[in-house]
């Protein structure tokens, strides 16, 4: 079977991993040397923690090592950019967020084709975003924080995964739906910006799950609301915000 030119699997929404194994385990001969799995992000948030649960599974799965590697900056672009020019024989994989989409609209000049640079594989997971704020910050409700922001223009900042992040455009979404001007910060990654936020450098951040909740439980964070259709099981008390009274849309 000839593979794919170049395969990502895109962390947007939907089908589930597995589809990924059973559509590669069509080449009887695919792997023929280790896997590099680049999460074109920093260490520690969701798409980097999905990337390495994948790698192993496909580790055990064809017998070969899938290792990731993390190359991160400008919003994801340095790390697609390098996969992008990897040699087209499969042994390179890249794991993207939705920035992969969004980045050609946001920065003048991508250095990659998001249609012919790559071949997709699947959409293999959705996340919510969560807004939580520092302890310290005078909110514990999402009309709180909006009341807030009106109140001091600018003065606060939010921390997220990155420029076109979900957490970015969940900031700006809230700045075009409630005029809340709040100074965009963005890391890395979501454990970057889980740390900023924590160390009350930015006093809030809009980042997945994954980064907020064990930090949520600690006490280290004071969860608002989530961006999401559901309740999250992880946070029962966190309302959505349609639940908050916020519109979104």
């Amino acid at each position: 079977m000839k593979l794919p030119r170049r395969n990502f699997l895109h962390l947007a929404a939907g089908a589930a991993a597995p589809q990924t194994i059973s559509r590669i385990a069509r080449a009887q001969t695919y792997p023929m040397r280790p896997v590099r799995v680049v999460v074109p992000y920093a260490p520690g948030g969701p798409t980097d923690t999905f990337g390495r649960l994948m790698a192993q599974r496909l580790s055990e799965h064809f017998g070969k090592q899938f290792y990731v590697e993390n190359i991160a900056g400008a919003g994801g672009n340095i790390g697609t950019s390098r996969a992008a020019k990897a040699p087209a024989d499969g042994s390179t994989i890249i794991v993207v967020a939705n920035s992969y989409v969004v980045n050609p609209s946001l920065f003048e000049k991508v250095p990659y084709d998001p249609i012919k640079d790559f071949d997709p594989i699947t959409c293999a997971v959705t996340t919510p975003m969560v807004l939580a704020v520092h302890p310290s910050l005078p909110a514990n409700t999402v009309q709180d924080l909006v009341a807030l922001a009106k109140a001091n223009p600018n003065k606060y900042s939010f921390a997220s995964g990155g420029v076109g992040s979900p957490g970015h455009l969940v900031g700006a979404q809230l700045h075009v739906s409630h005029g809340i001007d709040l100074v965009h910060v963005p890391f890395g990654s979501a454990g970057l910006a889980i740390g900023s936020t924590i160390g009350g450098h930015t006093p809030i951040s809009i980042v997945a799950p994954v980064a907020t909740v064990p930090q949520v439980k600690e006490g280290k964070l004071r969860p608002l609301a989530a961006f999401g259709t559901a309740q999250l099981p992880t946070l029962p008390n966190v309302p959505t915000m349609a639940e908050a009274g916020i519109q979104t849309s």
